[in-house]
């Protein structure tokens, strides 16, 4: 295993013959440049990543301080929202990775997959092998699930999966040793509130509740993440080179109108230098959902009205690129909890945080290895009555988009009221609210979240460059034409959410609600208000550079489809230029994001060695 130090100088990687360049050394890219570089040892594979290695870094590395990497000038991008017209003109923070392993390196390790019929539909866009059964054997292939002790089995109703998940794989997946204390009570109380437990959520159906597995190595009880899983293993490959700390600028296209090739990209190093560096066979973009599309522009690919505002000469005239921007939208309802239960906000105090240290990096125990896991999926139907969906719902919701059309069809037929988990609850102990009212608590005073967090919003957004070529990320929470559906949806998932709070024996740890007040809860007006004023992004964009297929391979097929790649990940309208990374979901999943995105990078290092004549390993 080599050490993250022995990295190219910016002269020798740029003099190096790459047969592919991967812009972005993310969850995607770094997943993606390790399996091209062990399939063959004469394909060399250059990563160019704007941030740091982060190899090391405890924010990283342990669970229980996870987030806290969120804002950190050395690990995150620290992007944010334009003024959002549906929050009354709040700007929203969206942190994503800057260092090697991307937003997998910040995340809170969730480990879960969407739906069947979530995949199944990426697959109806004309995406064959996109399905739940073309991509479970990617899924597997990322993997290494630790099969749970028979005492964690029946302390915390942990599932085993048989059949569904790798063992073999890179990423660690393990269920946690130790739980808050709120955990124990999670399956009892939803199960008392009519709400069955799911013992096989990574088997096609996540609807119930659970407790979910996480990437985490067990033994070390530390993060599991693309820099650790796939690319240390690798870098001591000759034909593999990951350089950091370098930023792409433009993707160097060579041709004409109508015959593009992707020929390497212009990036600046730390110093603002800029330079070149080339690739025979192929550039991908791994660049994740929001610097994709804005590199995409700034190459000249994208709608021509932008590009021209920007003074970029269009070389591909795509609309689509930089639309269809999905995200997942998360309230969280505040209470007062008992206070002689122990809690992730002690961890505040300095005194509480270096015995966890102390106890965590003697015996890999304690607070800082443990991590929310009381999850569950909720069908609309078991929140919404069907006359009361009826009126919220158009029933007549064709279109000439197709991916629009799927997305109604979820809302629309029994099937997909009934079959997919429109709403994510999840119950921990601590202060996840962003309320400031609330921010620093009386003493003796604590506090637990039940989040909810919208799975198929309505709210459509994008994101573009500027003018003067800066982004400009706009996910358009609650506006749009639908977007107050996403308002009233979340108002009567709340009524769920105050069920299952009322529903012993978790009732019996809450002291008192103090977010929203249980008085302005009674007032729908007032209710809708609060949801305006607390929901932030759970950090899932997706969708900004979507797949849909194409019969014949051309753009002209895909214009009303919203397509920006075809079902092999290829840039339509240039050769040799591929996208690899969330962005390519047409439509979003109910699902935490890092294990699709693993298996989006396993199928697509699959699909580029194939079409290369070089078999995968």
């Amino acid at each position: 295993m080599s050490s993250p130090e022995a990295q190219p100088t910016l002269s020798s990687f740029a003099k190096t013959d790459f047969d592919f360049l991967i812009v972005g050394g993310g969850t995607a890219g770094l997943a993606l440049a390790s399996r091209l570089a062990a399939a063959h040892v004469d394909l060399f594979v250059g990563v160019i990543e704007a941030g740091g290695t982060g190899i090391g870094d405890d924010l990283v590395d342990w669970p229980g301080i996870a987030g806290k990497a969120l804002g950190n000038d050395d690990l995150d991008w620290q992007f944010e929202t334009v003024p959002q017209e549906g929050l009354s003109g709040r700007v929203v923070p969206w942190g994503r990775g800057k260092v090697l392993g991307g937003s997998s390196a910040l995340n809170f390790m969730t480990w879960n997959r969407a739906a069947r019929g979530d995949y199944d539909d990426w697959e109806a866009l004309g995406n064959p092998g996109w399905g739940w059964d073309g991509l479970l054997p990617f899924f597997k292939k990322s993997e290494r699930f630790h099969i749970p002790t028979s005492p964690s089995q029946q302390a915390a109703r942990v599932a085993l999966h048989e059949g569904v998940v790798g063992l073999n794989g890179p990423v660690q997946v393990s269920y946690p040793g130790e739980y808050t204390a709120s955990h124990g009570l999670w399956h009892e109380t939803l199960n008392a509130a009519g709400i069955e437990t799911n013992v096989a959520h990574l088997a096609g159906s996540n609807i119930g509740c659970w407790t979910s597995a996480v990437s985490v190595e067990p033994k070390s009880a530390t993060r599991s993440y693309a820099a650790r899983a796939y690319y240390l293993p690798n870098a001591s490959r000759p034909n593999l080179k990951v350089l950091t700390h370098a930023q792409v600028q433009e993707i160097i296209l060579a041709g004409t109108d109508g015959n593009w090739e992707a020929k390497g990209v212009r990036f600046t190093d730390r110093d603002g230098v800029e330079h070149s560096a080339f690739a025979s066979k192929e550039v991908i973009l791994s660049a994740g959902s929001i610097q994709s599309p804005q590199l995409l522009e700034l190459s000249g690919i994208g709608h021509r009205d932008i590009l021209s505002a920007a003074g970029i000469s269009v070389k591909v005239e795509n609309p689509n690129v930089g639309e269809n921007l999905q995200d997942h939208m998360t309230t969280s309802v505040l209470f007062e909890v008992d206070p002689s239960l122990p809690n992730p906000d002690d961890l505040k105090d300095e005194t509480a945080l270096a015995k966890a240290t102390e106890q965590y990096t003697t015996s890999q125990t304690g607070p800082l290895t443990i991590l929310p896991v009381s999850m569950s999926y909720i069908p609309i139907s078991k929140f919404i009555p069907t006359e009361t969906l009826s009126s919220l719902i158009p029933q007549d919701t064709s279109t000439s988009n197709a991916i629009q059309n799927l997305h109604a069809k979820r809302f629309t037929t029994s099937t997909g009221q009934s079959s997919l988990g429109h709403m994510e609850f999840i119950f921990e102990l601590g202060n996840w609210s962003p309320d400031p009212a609330f921010s620093s608590p009386a003493s003796g005073t604590k506090y637990g979240s039940l989040l909810q967090i919208l799975q198929y919003p309505f709210s459509r957004g994008s994101i573009h460059i500027t003018p003067e070529r800066k982004l400009s990320i706009n996910p358009g929470y609650y506006s749009g034409p639908l977007g107050s559906l996403d308002v009233e949806i979340t108002l009567h998932a709340y009524r769920l959410a105050e069920k299952i709070c009322s529903t012993a024996p978790l009732a019996n740890i809450i002291e008192k609600q103090v977010s929203p007040s249980v008085e302005d809860a009674k007032d729908d007006d007032k209710l809708r208000e609060w949801i305006k004023q607390v929901m932030v992004t759970d950090w899932h964009p997706v969708g900004t550079c979507a797949m849909v297929g194409s019969k014949d391979g051309t753009l002209e097929e895909n214009k009303l489809g919203g397509g920006v790649v075809d079902e092999r990940l290829r840039v339509y309208g240039v050769k040799n230029l591929r996208v690899v990374d969330a962005s390519i979901m047409p439509i979003q999943i109910s699902a935490h994001l890092q294990a699709t995105v693993y298996a989006i990078a396993e199928k697509a290092a699959d699909l580029i060695l194939e079409d290369h004549g070089v078999a995968s390993v």
